[in-house]
């Protein structure tokens, strides 16, 4: 007997092999609350711990690297003093001073000029020329036109924070999306309305981020200015423990400027998450 034929399309009919389960997608990591702070708290203490014994091992002489231990007991002993506050006090002031009046100058100019294409193209060269200059170049014309006064430590940090705000609010005006401006343009919105509801909430984020590098810039022009120029402050109370002979207190304020510093930056942060709340980086960055 012949066996019998299979029948035509068996082969298609074959069952096919299985397809292989779908992987989700893979679950964000949940962050810990506060895990940031731990983990900067670490690599502080680590620091700390590296600083301690690289002099009592005698890698370096503790004539020139004083133990962090030495260092943190003598600025102890200097927060206790109402000299040492009226240096910080000094040194916010020709800070908050000159960022003030830089943010202003910045404004005004960087909304004039960038809201005219014309302005802007004159002024294009000109801006590439000046803001290369670093501000340090410039305290020998500070020094010779104000002395050692709180003004020529203006100057400095005047000229060093205008330029970081004042391009970011050129980059923010030219961001108009151009649809937006045209439509404000044919419901008959003028110069005044079209920046106050349209150009300024465009132009506000690169403000505070020019405002977030302004103020860096600015403390760190503050404590140089009063370094080399004399004026008073945190820089020249460094200058001075210098040339007396005492690392261990050069050591300590060199602390207390980057503490200084940490809390310049964690203010402007909170100012930017609080001004820029409804904007999405700022909402993103609150729901991680």
């Amino acid at each position: 007997m012949t066996a019998p034929s299979a029948p035509a399309g068996a082969a298609s009919a074959a069952p096919a092999p299985p397809s292989p389960p779908e992987k989700s997608p893979p679950r964000p990591r949940r962050r810990l609350p506060g895990g940031d702070a731990l983990l900067g708290t670490g690599g502080v203490l680590a620091f700390l711990l590296v600083w301690e014994l690289v002099p009592r091992t005698s890698l370096v002489s503790a004539d020139y690297l004083p133990p962090a231990s030495k260092v943190l007991a003598t600025l102890a002993e200097r927060t206790a003093t109402a000299k040492f506050w009226t240096a910080v006090g000094d040194t916010l002031a020709a800070w908050g001073l000159g960022l003030a009046i830089a943010v202003g100058a910045a404004v005004l100019l960087g909304f004039a000029i960038g809201t005219v294409p014309v302005l802007r193209a004159y002024t294009a060269s000109t801006v590439e020329f000046l803001r290369p200059i670093p501000s340090v170049a410039l305290i020998p014309l500070a020094i010779l036109v104000y002395g050692t006064d709180i003004a020529s430590t203006l100057m400095l940090v005047i000229y060093a924070a205008f330029w970081q705000v004042y391009v970011q609010v050129l980059y923010g005006v030219a961001d108009i999306d151009p649809v937006a401006d045209q439509t404000a343009r044919a419901y008959g919105l003028g110069r005044w309305a079209r920046i106050r509801h349209l150009i300024w909430p465009t132009a506000l984020p690169y403000l505070i981020t020019g405002v977030r590098l302004g103020a860096a810039v600015a403390l760190i022009l503050t404590i140089t200015a009063q370094l080399t120029i004399g004026s008073p402050g945190l820089g020249q109370e460094i200058a001075v423990a210098q040339s007396s002979g005492a690392p261990h207190v050069v050591y300590a304020l060199i602390v207390a400027t980057g503490i200084l510093g940490v809390a310049v930056n964690t203010g402007v942060r909170a100012l930017e998450r609080r001004v820029l709340r409804w904007h999405p980086s700022v909402r993103g960055e609150a729901a991680v």
